[in-house]
């Protein structure tokens, strides 16, 4: 005969002990999950730290000698030959061109405006000695603003409207070009959103977004805070070979060669124009010197470097396409363009390009054949307007308008 099933039933200070355990168990497992965090966000942290002291240390040449400016910029004036241009692999034993060997003959100069000195704003501090280079410092601050370290002073490769780019611009047909000169007026347009911009320049293309071989030879005038740190009117210039992929940046970094050593590219301009008062222009011409296949930049008559034909595909020979006018990146489109004001405004309300004129084969600037193409991707907040030529302004449109803004 079997003896009844003996039920056991555990005491109540066992059952207080296993749940403590568990507990105890549990808070040691949770606190080792945290430190194993905690560890890998500081190894994040100290990876991105080092990443960005790489990227300033390749930036920020050793200077001989630096200016403050009143703006709050650093300009470090760097031997020429020390310049991060030659951090390109095509250029490790480049020989620096350093003056063009010829200057295309313009058609226009005229204006119907007083001439007024464009000066930079570090200017009032100092000046760089011969030989050296004026560079903006480039800050912790400055990379850290940007998405990644890695496209820290690059476009983005998707810089289109569905992405919250919006053009206003002319455009040449079709063709060969070896260059394009514009005199654009400068303005401060405010930015509303952090990592919008606005801008005003000149576009000289080849190759296509589609096969991602787009070359650009980029420079103008851009307010750009997520960029700078600040709301300033800035010169600047970009290129790339790639549409925008891996290849190029803004203004110094390795490729653009800077021979000039009294404007910073980066740098601030000033004064700008005002509303219905005094309108501040600056012109730009850029030509491919047929020497040496080099692409030369000139700002307000002064030459200021060039862009090496080696450090380029399609562009290595001729453009296919220019185009002047204004860029807005800005998802809601709040951002104005220009003046901020549509081109019907007209002169000292509105923006505006004139003398602008293309390098075609004779090496010689040129009017355009042909009327301009006009391109508006989002009319009712930026458009553009051209009225053909006259003998003063040459052919010339207005562009620019105040975003999706109600105010």
């Amino acid at each position: 005969m079997h003896g009844s099933p003996t039920k056991v039933v555990a005491k109540p200070s066992s059952m207080a002990a296993t749940t403590q355990a568990c507990l105890v168990t549990l808070l040691v497992a949770l606190a080792f999950v945290f430190l194993e965090l905690e560890g890998a966000a500081a190894g994040s942290a100290g990876q991105q730290g080092l990443q960005v002291q790489n990227l300033l240390s390749r930036l920020n040449k050793a200077p001989v000698a630096s200016i403050q400016s009143r703006d709050g910029d650093i300009i470090d004036c760097v031997h020429i030959s020390k310049q991060p241009a030659f951090d390109h692999p095509s250029l490790k034993n480049h020989t620096i061109q350093m003056r063009p060997s010829y200057h295309p003959g313009a058609l226009y100069n005229g204006s119907n405006i007083a001439p007024h000195p464009i000066t930079q704003t570090w200017h009032q501090n100092g000046k760089c000695p011969e030989n050296t280079v004026p560079i903006r410092r480039t800050r912790e601050e400055d990379v850290l603003r940007a998405s990644s370290v890695e496209r820290y002073g690059k476009k983005r490769p998707d810089s289109s409207v569905t992405t919250g780019h919006q053009y206003a611009e002319a455009y040449a047909p079709g063709g060969k070009y070896y260059g394009t000169e514009m005199t654009i007026n400068l303005w401060q347009p405010t930015i509303n959103k952090a990592n919008d911009f606005s801008l005003t320049q000149t576009w000289v293309t080849a190759g296509s977004y589609q096969n991602n071989d787009l070359n650009t030879i980029e420079a103008g005038w851009q307010v750009y805070p997520a960029m700078y740190g600040d709301d300033n009117t800035r010169l600047f210039i970009y290129w790339t070979r790639d549409a925008y992929g891996k290849t190029g940046c803004y203004n110094l970094c390795a490729g653009f060669v800077q021979t000039n050593n009294q404007f910073a590219i980066g740098g601030s301009l000033s004064p700008v124009s005002t509303y219905g008062g005094s309108q501040y222009e600056i012109n730009i011409l850029i030509w491919k010197d047929q020497n040496s296949g080099n692409w030369w930049l000139q700002v307000g008559g002064s030459d200021l470097g060039y862009w090496p034909s080696s450090i380029f595909t399609h562009l290595a020979d001729s453009a296919s396409a220019v185009s002047w006018g204004g860029e807005v990146d800005s998802p809601d489109s709040s951002t104005p363009m220009g003046s901020g004001h549509f081109p019907d405004e007209g002169f000292s309300k509105a923006s505006y390009i004139k003398n602008i004129q293309v390098v075609g084969s004779s090496n010689n600037l040129e009017s355009l054949n042909a009327p301009l193409g006009l391109l508006a991707t989002q009319p009712n907040y930026y458009n553009v307007k051209s009225t053909g030529a006259n003998s003063n302004w040459g052919t010339y449109i207005f562009y620019g308008g105040p975003g999706n803004n109600p105010s």
